[in-house]
């Protein structure tokens, strides 16, 4: 089980992990050993998330979603199999976790009749300030 807030975990069956070759520096063995990790994370038939949660993560994942509600993350960051498959783990808990916070209902207020009043008597005294500066120096001399 993998915990992803105070009150969600994904389990780790719904996880499949491959381990692919990786670009990069790596000297000889670049070519030879496969250390980055592509994690599937099927989205749309898990059942430790809720519906609304499964909305937010679609939203969230962007390009990383496929077609069928699968979740793709390739991490080669590291040179071990090990760190990488972290990485990717590490990443997926953010994703969900940000999908999992709730955001705040905002209400739209308008301003108050005394503060659009305010509002109108500052921009006229600005732009008396501003019509005061702009005179043209007298040449009576």
């Amino acid at each position: 089980m993998i915990p992803v807030t105070d009150k969600l975990v994904i389990e780790e069956g719904e996880i499949s992990i491959s381990f692919i070759r990786a670009g990069g520096p790596g000297g000889q063995n670049v070519n030879k050993v496969s250390t980055a990790a592509q994690l599937r994370f099927d989205v749309r038939n898990t059942p430790s998330l809720n519906a609304r949660v499964k909305a937010r993560l679609e939203r969230i994942a962007g390009a990383k979603l496929t077609k069928d509600g699968v979740i793709v993350i390739t991490a080669s960051r590291f040179r071990t199999q090990e760190a990488n498959r972290r990485d990717a783990i590490e990443r997926l808990v953010e994703m969900i976790a940000a999908a999992a916070h709730q955001p705040k209902f905002r209400v739209p207020t308008k301003p108050s009749r005394a503060a659009r009043q305010k509002r109108v008597e500052e921009k006229v005294k600005r732009g008396t300030t501003k019509r005061l500066r702009g005179g043209r120096p007298s040449t009576d001399d």
